[in-house]
């Protein structure tokens, strides 16, 4: 696996005093707002301060951008108290702006100098975070970031997109239908219509871009379609509804960029109906299983899947993508969904099923910031101009 270590080893050693100042992008107006906080304080306690110095960068879910200073150790407190800042998008001095207490940019009460990043860590998940929304931003900044691009990233979001590109690369996904949610006002028994003509009850109903199982529901019964898709409504503008598999749930984590790896796979077994959202941050008694237990065959095949996601979404650094085996004898496997952006928390899957790979927590952020870094330069060999022949210049005015 190319890991870019040698990029990473090459900037300490041109100055060994030197920490690389690594952005921690947190919060942000999403459904996951809360999610992400736990999952970027695993991510700066995780570092290894001798190699870098952890930003803490707040979104707050009104979407104010706020800077960890001094002694604010707490991310609550970032996002309260923080210095206000704003990202330039400008590739020749791509840094954090400090404003005054009135908004105004360099000046006023409050305001400082402001602050260089040397990469950035995005733990956002959901909208205008793991959508490519954060991505085109620092893109036009110049700044090497962790995670997939913009491309990667939208279609990643996107459930409805992704099950598309999946497909086309001859992947077995769960059979869907998509629902707008301006089709599922103007017409909700047409919308109710096409679900029914395509499935059984019950059927699982989730906004198309979102994670955590934020909004999602099972649906037993016509009874409680209604509800369950006018929630799903209040989170996204395209709703899935797909068909519920009764299935063992299994995840792998992916690691690289133009070499992608995949971990070992663990096996979630939730003490609710579905893995839910209370069943994921809210109670406890949910088991990962790390190995799952799973034949040979089948742990090839899932990896071997996981990598051709990866790869047929345009991603890059990490993903965690989810299958679901149907449990009986020779039961189908699915591919979920893809996660570019997974949790970072005490009990997330992405890291855990590394570590029990063999890449220990710490080893693993060292790896997904060299993979930015590598990803960055390779990114710094493509032209964006074109080198026109004496004379032509004039001509192309006129």
């Amino acid at each position: 696996m190319s890991a870019g270590g040698g990029l990473l080893r090459k900037i300490n050693m041109s100055n060994p005093e030197k920490r690389l100042r690594v952005g921690v992008l947190f919060g942000g107006r999403s459904g996951e707002h809360e999610v992400s906080l736990a999952s970027a304080a695993s991510v700066i306690r995780g570092l290894d301060p001798n190699k870098y110095e952890p930003i803490p960068i707040g979104i707050t879910k009104e979407g104010h951008w706020r800077v960890g200073m001094g002694a604010q150790k707490m991310l609550p407190e970032v996002l309260r108290g923080g210095q206000a800042v704003m990202m330039t998008a400008d590739p020749t001095d791509a840094s954090l702006i400090s404003l005054g207490a009135n908004g105004s940019h360099g000046a006023g009460v409050g305001a400082g100098p402001s602050q260089k990043l040397d990469v950035v860590f995005p733990v956002m998940h959901g909208t205008y975070g793991e959508d490519g929304t954060i991505q085109g931003l620092l893109d036009l900044a110049g700044l090497p970031f962790v995670g997939a691009g913009v491309l990667g990233s939208a279609v990643g979001m996107d459930k409805d997109v992704a099950k598309k590109l999946l497909q086309a690369a001859k992947i077995p996904v769960v059979p869907w239908v998509t629902v707008h949610r301006h089709e599922w006002e103007k017409n909700p028994k047409q919308a109710q219509k096409t679900i029914e003509s395509k499935f059984k009850y019950p059927v699982f109903v989730k906004p198309a871009a979102l994670g955590s199982s934020v909004g999602m529901t099972k649906v037993h019964s016509r009874a409680e379609l209604a509800a369950a898709l006018n929630l799903a409504s209040e989170f996204a503008m395209k709703i899935l509804v797909e068909k519920s598999v009764s299935a063992r749930e299994i995840e792998v984590s992916v690691l690289g960029n133009n070499d992608p790896k995949a971990s070992i796979p663990g096996e979630i077994v939730p003490h609710r109906e579905f893995y839910d959202y209370t069943a994921k941050y809210l109670e406890d008694g949910t088991q990962l299983l790390i190995p799952a237990k799973l034949k040979p065959a089948q742990i090839k095949t899932i990896q071997k899947l996981a990598v051709q996601a990866f790869r047929a979404l345009e991603l890059s650094g990490m993903a965690r993508v989810d299958f679901f085996l149907e449990k009986h004898a020779g039961g189908k496997l699915f591919l979920n969904e893809v996660n570019t952006i997974p949790g970072f928390t005490s009990i997330s899957m992405y890291p855990k099923l590394w570590e029990a790979s063999g890449i220990p927590f710490r080893e693993l952020l060292d790896k997904l910031i060299a993979l930015a870094l590598e990803l960055h330069a390779e990114k710094a060999r493509t032209k964006y101009e074109i080198e026109l022949p004496k004379g032509a210049g004039g001509a192309l005015q006129g």
